[in-house]
């Protein structure tokens, strides 16, 4: 008896989905906005990542030594902050590549150039590039170094940390990246919400046009779950439909919008949308089956309880 009911439940939905075509393709192109939406909030929140993590990658704490550092001493304070957990990388810049590096900053300044080369000396120390695993450990490495390597001392080989002079940038680039985070997750409850208030909308309006065969199901003694079934497979279908539709439709918009999020962002969405494609394709196809389903069974529940 039960699997006779499913299949009089699908069955019934499937012909109320072609039966009510102008209200079927009213849900189907509310959907596909839903859907569309919510891949909009994915693709996006993707591309703040990026960004956020691009800037990420540019931020880190300069460790300068003295001229009269030894390298041993140099790989000592080295391997003690590659043994911090905060810590991710640490790159080594001898002498000889941070003159190489500041003569090729400063190729067009003829001036500096020259007031350099009547130096006897290489004047720049050796540099320890510091990249933390996330922003917000930065202080706690500047702290170890400030106990155990102070700057500026007559015994100390640490000449300067320039985590001062990029705290504030740091702490604003925390913020940031905790916002966006918060911000992206909010924006994506909120149109969620949305979808499902329009698409239950909607479907009462089918449910409008079926109300004398709901009426007729009510008085034959049909349950709750007899009469809301139908509508249910109903709303899934939209939701399946409106996910193929969607899928097919970010391809040329994807494909159009790849060069210019690659020179903004340093991603393609467009590749990034055929990386993560069966991703996407899961996500859409679930949030459609959901949001159809629940909003047909949210419609019939409360259309139900006013017409008792």
């Amino acid at each position: 008896m039960f699997w006779v009911n499913t299949k009089r439940i699908i069955k019934s939905g499937f012909i109320n989905f072609w039966r009510n075509g102008v209200v079927s393709l009213s849900a189907v192109l509310v959907m596909i906005i839903t859907l569309f939406v919510i891949s909009t909030i994915l693709f996006s929140s993707s591309l703040l990542n990026q960004a956020l993590l691009t800037i990420k990658d540019k931020v880190d704490v300069n460790v300068y030594f003295t001229t009269t550092s030894s390298e041993p001493e140099i790989l000592n304070v080295q391997k003690a902050l590659e043994a911090l957990p905060e810590v991710d990388f640490v790159e080594y810049v001898s002498r000889e590549q941070a003159l190489a590096d500041f003569q090729e900053r400063h190729k067009n300044d003829q001036k500096t150039l020259e007031a350099l080369e009547e130096l006897d000396d290489n004047p720049l120390g050796a540099v320890l590039n510091i990249k933390a695993k996330e922003t917000s450990q930065f202080e706690s490495v500047a702290n170890f170094l400030d106990q155990n390597y102070p700057a500026g001392r007559d015994d100390s080989v640490v000449e300067s940390v320039n985590y001062a002079k990029n705290k504030q940038a740091i702490e604003k680039l925390s913020q940031v990246i905790e916002a966006g985070q918060k911000l992206g997750s909010i924006v994506t409850i909120l149109f969620i919400v949305i979808s499902i208030i329009i698409t239950l909308n909607t479907i009462r309006l089918a449910m409008y046009i079926s109300k004398d065969e709901i009426g007729v199901m009510r008085l034959v003694g049909a349950n709750h779950s007899y009469i809301s079934g139908p509508f249910v497979v109903t709303g899934a279908m939209y939701g399946v439909i409106s996910a193929i539709l969607t899928l097919i439709i970010l391809w040329p918009v994807t494909f159009w919008l790849g060069d210019i999020t690659s020179q903004f962002f340093g991603i393609s969405i467009f590749e990034y949308y055929i990386d993560s494609f069966l991703d996407m394709f899961l996500i859409i196809f679930l949030s459609g089956i959901l949001i159809g389903s629940i909003s047909s069974f949210l419609a019939v529940k409360r259309y139900l309880k006013k017409n008792k």
